[in-house]
């Protein structure tokens, strides 16, 4: 990929329109707190990196899926916190465009800061609307692109702004992003061992397809693993099963032995015969089936054992999905064993990478992120940069 970063421009006296993801949880009801604030620390690097050159700073981004305005989605909490976090005073505008909002960004001066409310406020920012993404770019003079979690979305601020905006560079966040996983795909250091989990099957064939080409073993759990059980015609009770997916994954089963690659699946899994962190559980080995009326929800502990062994002799360690019902406690012993077991391949001095919502969530409950290579900031622009996806976020910045 050919695209230059924020090392590459001079941005001193100029306004910098910054694209960044802080789309972060907030509380239910008013006021309205962040309860995550890992993504708006994920950028700081880059704003601290500009402030220093002397940009004038326009900060952009989106929040929630609102339907209009919506005060419950504004980006206020979001300025609160960020002034606090980088001790300084930042600047709001009530909306990402119009006369007043660009007056505010006219009278920016080096070093200063200014946040924009809701870009999902205005409908066209989502329909890529070329108007909405000019009226945007009036705001700047250069365009820096640091939202690696919305690179998958074709939206006029990801997108149609930089036709607009001809001097374009990747922040720092976004260019680590696409080191690491570039990297992991195109030239791992192998053993390349992938983990996949997650509920389903279906949002991640294409993720699975490509792993397949590209890793020495792909490791499979979550809910996902007995779709591939019933393909094997193995009795999986009333464990969760996407039926029209059956034949799926004896065919990436096959795919997998044809190319002379690993597909693991567990040996063992946990069993409740209710879903409820309180029901009755036990261990049982696959093979066995599961019984009538029970089903599955985590992978057991000789599974753990196995992929732990994987893990641990690997070089390159990606890993997406949690490996059972990760939000109760009882059922969670599988992902946080293999957060720990990345960990453990971290100080052995492979480059483990963690993407995927759940998995961050695992890794930093277990308190091991700082112990990870690279933990992704994008849910499905992760997924889809590791099913080789062409990420429009990324291709706008290409020179």
């Amino acid at each position: 990929m050919s695209y230059k970063t924020i090392d590459d421009i001079d941005v001193k006296g100029k306004r910098v329109f910054l694209r960044v993801d802080f789309n972060v949880p907030l509380t239910k009801t008013a006021p309205y707190t962040i309860t995550d604030d890992t993504r708006i620390r994920a950028a700081i690097p880059t704003i601290n990196a500009l402030r220093g050159k002397d940009a004038r700073l326009i900060i952009a981004s989106h929040l929630g899926r609102p339907k209009g305005v919506s005060p419950e989605f504004s980006l206020a909490p979001v300025r609160d916190h960020l002034a606090k976090l980088l001790g300084i005073p930042i600047a709001f505008a009530n909306d990402c465009v119009g006369n007043e909002t660009m007056k505010l960004a006219e009278s920016l001066k080096d070093g200063d800061v200014l946040l924009l409310e809701n870009l999902r406020f205005h409908p066209e920012e989502e329909q890529n609307d070329p108007e909405f993404a000019k009226q945007l770019a009036t705001l700047a003079e250069v365009y820096v692109d640091d939202a690696f979690g919305a690179a998958h979305r074709a939206h006029a601020s990801i997108e149609g702004i930089t036709h607009f905006l001809p001097v374009k560079a990747a922040g720092l966040l976004l260019k680590k992003e696409i080191d690491y996983l570039g990297s992991a795909m195109t030239n791992p250091r192998r053993p390349f061992v992938a983990i996949i989990g997650g509920a389903k099957i279906s949002g991640k064939i294409d993720v699975v397809h490509s792993l397949l080409e590209k890793a020495d073993a792909v490791l499979v759990g979550g809910g996902m693993m007995y779709t591939f059980f019933k393909s094997l015609n193995i009795n999986i009770g009333k464990s969760l099963c996407e039926d029209d997916k059956v034949a799926l994954g004896r065919e990436l089963m096959e795919q997998a032995m044809s190319e002379g690659k690993r597909l693991q699946l567990p040996s063992d899994t946990v069993i409740a015969d209710a879903f409820d962190n309180n029901a009755n559980k036990k261990t049982i080995h696959v093979s066995d089936g599961i019984p009538h009326g029970w089903m599955g929800m985590d992978i057991g502990s000789e599974t753990i054992g196995t992929f732990t062994n994987f893990i641990t002799h690997a070089q390159t360690v990606v890993w997406n999905g949690p490996m059972g019902v990760f939000e109760m406690s009882n059922f969670a012993v599988g992902t946080l064993a293999i957060a720990n077991a990345m960990a453990r391949a971290t100080e052995l001095g492979a480059t483990t990478i963690v993407g995927g919502g759940d998995s961050v969530a695992a890794v930093e409950q277990a308190g091991l992120a700082d112990k990870m290579s690279h933990v992704s900031t994008g849910g499905g622009a992760s997924l889809e940069f590791l099913e080789g996806k062409i990420l429009p976020g990324i291709a706008a910045l290409e020179s």
